[in-house]
């Protein structure tokens, strides 16, 4: 006879969402069934459903109770979100961060967020999902850094995720940003491409902010200033 415990983690894997439903009701002690091998880092259930993908099952899990009253934590204090995030698993992460936002901020042990995560991995969709429901606004959600200091920013800077890259500067992501070794996203560019792209992209994004600064204090001067910032950029 199979030990509950395998066969929830086998019912988890394979996807099997209403046979995870039986056993949970069955041994409801068994909901959270940490993962002790050597390799497991104690990962949940829910932990592993969201780093494979699988959808009904997190479903199933959440109904029954799996984050109440915090979400789960494995040994490095990733939540299952940070998992799905890392893996660019787009519909779990949505599921997860609009089933409880706050956990979308929630650091790690070594400060990293589910956004870093979306970031290193270059998931831009579910990077864009993130920010969408972010607490606070995606501005100051990308200004978070961990331990070292590195940004979202930086992640996405070393892994040469140029989709990301936009996204993050379009939410207002600091490109001059330094680490506590002193070095901003642009100098941890994986490629000269890289480099080259994020270089175009702050020129674009300042100039963005400049027309739009300039326009601003054209309307409080009125409307003759307004039409010479106009003129100018024109020509």
């Amino acid at each position: 006879m199979i030990e509950p415990s395998k066969r929830l983690r086998r019912a988890v894997q394979s996807n099997d969402a209403s046979l995870v439903r039986r056993i949970v009701k069955s041994h409801p002690g068994l909901i959270h069934n940490p993962d002790f091998s050597a390799t497991g880092l104690s990962n949940s259930s829910l932990h592993l459903a969201a780093s494979l993908g699988h959808l009904q099952v997190c479903k199933t899990l959440v109904s029954l109770g799996h984050e109440l009253p915090t979400p789960a934590l494995n040994d490095n204090h990733k939540t299952a979100l940070m998992l799905a995030a890392a893996a660019g698993h787009t519909e779990v992460v949505l599921f997860l961060a609009e089933n409880d936002p706050t956990s979308i901020l929630r650091p790690d042990s070594r400060r990293r967020d589910a956004i870093m995560e979306a970031s290193m991995g270059g998931h831009d969709t579910v990077l864009q999902i993130l920010l969408t429901y972010a607490p606070g606004g995606a501005q100051n959600a990308v200004q978070n850094s961990d331990v070292d200091g590195n940004t979202a920013l930086h992640f996405a800077s070393s892994n040469g995720n140029l989709l990301v890259l936009r996204t993050l500067l379009a939410a207002g992501a600091d490109p001059r940003r330094e680490n506590v070794w002193s070095w901003t996203a642009m100098a941890y560019s994986a490629t000269v491409q890289a480099e080259v792209y994020l270089k175009g992209l702050v020129s674009e994004v300042e100039k963005r902010r400049r027309i739009k600064s300039d326009t601003i204090e054209g309307k409080k001067g009125g409307t003759v200033r307004l039409v010479e910032d106009e003129v100018g950029l024109a020509g």
